[in-house]
């Protein structure tokens, strides 16, 4: 018996299934694009994918409308290929990575920048720019064998209607299978695990009121509404 009961996160919808998929843990990959690193002040790096995490009780599904974040007034959006995992996967080799894969979604990873911008500044921790309420939205996922490949597809986000973001999946610095390979070193990956992949350029600030709306080609687009502050 627990000495009081907190709230649960949701699971993430599966298209074709009707049970969900459950959140374990939330990864996510920092300046994956060459222009976002570059549009960041930095220069991209080849060398290995560099992580940050997000707690599963700051996810958030599609279509919400939540209040604009407490505690910044340069709240901004990054769309990112999220990479759902289906099996354990702990210090395997980059041929065999996809097979830990069990599907794909849209994601947007809200960021404070100015609290981000802080703890670069201070090389402190990011957590207060990266970790907090409804900071890890996400779209129903598909199945990996039902999106196909991750090639050529196109990426974009637009705000009020105004595209802000656009590029395509072949772009990122390091690969899925690289990404998982490289992680894998560090973490027993397994069933449960999210992958936010990065960001493109043109990632930018919200306001109260602003709607939201990313798509990857083949995916469930993902929709956000940003709300009064609270």
């Amino acid at each position: 018996m627990s000495l009081f009961q907190i709230p649960t996160h949701p699971d993430v919808p599966v298209i074709g299934e009707s049970q969900g998929y459950p959140v374990r843990r939330i990864f996510c990959v920092g300046r994956n694009y060459a222009d976002h690193a570059i549009e960041m002040g930095g220069v991209p790096d080849l060398e290995a994918p560099f992580y940050f995490t997000k707690s599963p009780a700051h996810l958030c599904l599609t279509g919400a409308t939540v209040p604009y974040a407490p505690g910044t007034s340069d709240l901004h959006h990054e769309m990112e290929l999220v990479v759902a995992l289906g099996t354990p996967a702990f210090r395997v080799n980059k041929d065999d990575a996809l097979g830990m894969v069990y599907g794909y979604a849209c994601g947007l990873d809200m960021t404070r920048r100015d609290r981000q911008q802080d703890g670069k500044d201070k090389r402190r921790p990011w957590s207060l720019g990266k970790d907090f309420e409804d900071a890890a939205v996400i779209a129903p996922l598909t199945k990996a064998a039902d999106f196909g490949p991750v090639e050529k597809q196109a990426i974009t986000l637009s705000v009020n209607g105004d595209t802000r973001q656009s590029a395509t999946l072949d772009l990122l610095l390091h690969s899925i299978p690289a990404v998982i390979e490289h992680l894998s070193q560090y973490y027993h990956l397994g069933p449960g695990d999210l992958i936010y992949t990065g960001t493109p350029a043109g990632v930018g600030a919200v306001q109260e009121g602003d709607h939201l709306h990313g798509e990857i080609d083949g995916l469930t687009p993902i929709d956000l509404t940003i709300g009064k502050a609270e």
